[in-house]
């Protein structure tokens, strides 16, 4: 069995053909089940988001046209239309790709961190429907540590590189500590909301949404925990932030330098930073040159967010060298899952013969034969015959001139140790320690 990886993303399609090859979240189980029920694939698991689809599979890889024509049906598309637009990868290539995925190196902004949730989520609901195997498992539990090594060992994600993000690195920069300050967020677009899931995060103690339109405000302080306002209410309650991010649509400015001015007195002149990620621009600009105050537009944002995506590059390089390294360490663990079934195998088969011999030698002793001739009896025995069938290979392997074999056998017994015995002394007895076997 191999690890199979058919996908496409933001890197191989455009918009119009991701879209079309999209899993709705709520079909991704039933996909699974049709998946392993239509081509009795053992192992599955299905990653859709709004940049990537892609499939990982435990199978024999030279099924991977089967895979890719179960997509085509799978979503009603002509054989073949999503095939230029399709990357495949196999085993040690799946582990790396993934781990990519996993730690943000293969996003559209490099380093961000939602595709990992995204990823565990994918991986729950291949096995709360039941895909999920010991080669998937491994692969996913490995991409999940890898993320998490770069994440802690590089600083892949920790620069700036949203607007959204890089307001809200700005204003820790100037308070540090935001669990004391609050924010008023001006606006309820998707910025605003992204800036308030950053703010959240960094710990902020309060929050004021002012909106044009009561309802979405309200909408967006209810899932957050904030109070919600209009923008009327604004300059009677602009003292209170220490914090304003404002991103709206207006054409107009929505705070002059007079109502901040108003704030100022009223904070007996604690600083405020004034963050303006709107265009047109929604403070106006005089606001700056008044003292205790931090105004910043969306250009100085920009010159932060570039600062950002130059630092998750240079840190980038040492995640990739993590990965490399950890890809190869996979797949030493994937072949070692190949041998598990003939050691559990090995293992049962010396065990039964175990059980067996000493059984028979109980017997003796309780037939009343001493105990040292049941013991001799036992060594004597189980020796032999755990002996006897790789003695009989080994002669039928030489007399057929296949030394690869006992050469094989000479490694994996690990008889070529003699090295520790004097030359010209022959191993008595004594000098053969016994090896223990694992078995009791």
């Amino acid at each position: 069995m191999s690890l199979v990886a058919v996908g496409l993303n933001h890197n191989t399609a455009p918009v119009e053909v991701r879209e079309r090859i999209t899993f709705a979240p709520e079909c991704i189980r039933d996909a699974l089940r049709d998946l392993r029920g239509d081509l009795s694939v053992p192992e599955a698991t299905i990653v859709s988001t709004c940049n990537r689809t892609e499939i990982y599979c435990g199978m024999e890889d030279s099924r991977t046209p089967e895979l890719i024509d179960w997509l085509h049906h799978y979503h009603r598309a002509p054989n073949d239309s999503f095939s230029p637009f399709l990357f495949t990868h196999y085993d040690q290539q799946a582990a790396h790709h993934l781990m990519r995925v996993c730690s943000g190196l293969d996003s559209m902004i490099l380093g961000e961190p939602q595709i990992l949730g995204q990823i565990k989520q994918a991986y729950r609901d291949a096995g709360e429907s039941g895909t999920v195997g010991k080669h998937l498992s491994l692969l996913f539990q490995s991409a999940f540590n890898v993320a998490k090594q770069v994440r802690t060992d590089t600083a892949v994600g920790a620069s700036p590189v949203s607007v959204a993000f890089a307001a809200v690195s700005l204003a820790k920069q100037i308070f540090g500590d935001l669990n004391k300050h609050t924010a008023l967020l001006i606006g309820a677009g998707e910025t605003i909301e992204l800036a308030l899931q950053h703010l959240q995060t960094s710990g902020i103690g309060n929050v004021l949404i002012a909106n044009r339109t009561l309802d979405r405000a309200e909408q967006l302080a209810e899932r957050y925990g904030a109070k919600a306002t209009t923008l009327g209410e604004i300059p009677s309650i602009l003292a209170e932030a220490d914090i304003t991010i404002s991103s709206t649509a207006s054409q107009l400015p929505i705070l002059g330098k007079g109502a901040v001015e108003q704030a100022l007195k009223a904070r007996r002149h604690r600083p405020m930073a004034m963050i303006d990620i709107a265009v047109p621009r929604d403070i106006e600009s005089q606001v700056g040159q008044l003292d205790d105050v931090f105004l910043y537009t969306v250009d100085d944002l920009t010159e932060i967010i570039d600062q950002g995506m130059q630092a998750r590059k240079e840190a980038a390089k040492k995640a990739e060298s993590i990965i490399d390294h950890q890809a190869q360490k996979f797949m030493r663990k994937l072949r070692g899952l190949h041998a598990d079934t003939t050691i559990a195998d090995l293992r049962t088969q010396v065990s039964q013969l175990q059980h067996d011999t000493l059984q028979q030698a109980m017997a003796m002793v309780q037939r009343g034969e001493p105990a040292e001739k049941a013991l001799k009896y036992f060594s004597h025995t189980f020796t032999n015959k755990l002996l006897h069938a790789p003695s009989a290979q080994l002669r039928i392997a030489s007399e057929s001139g296949d030394n690869v074999t006992v050469d094989t056998a000479r490694k994996l017994f690990n008889l070529d140790s003699s090295a520790d015995t004097p030359k010209g002394q022959k191993k008595t007895q004594d000098d053969v320690k016994p090896v223990n076997s694992g078995f009791t």
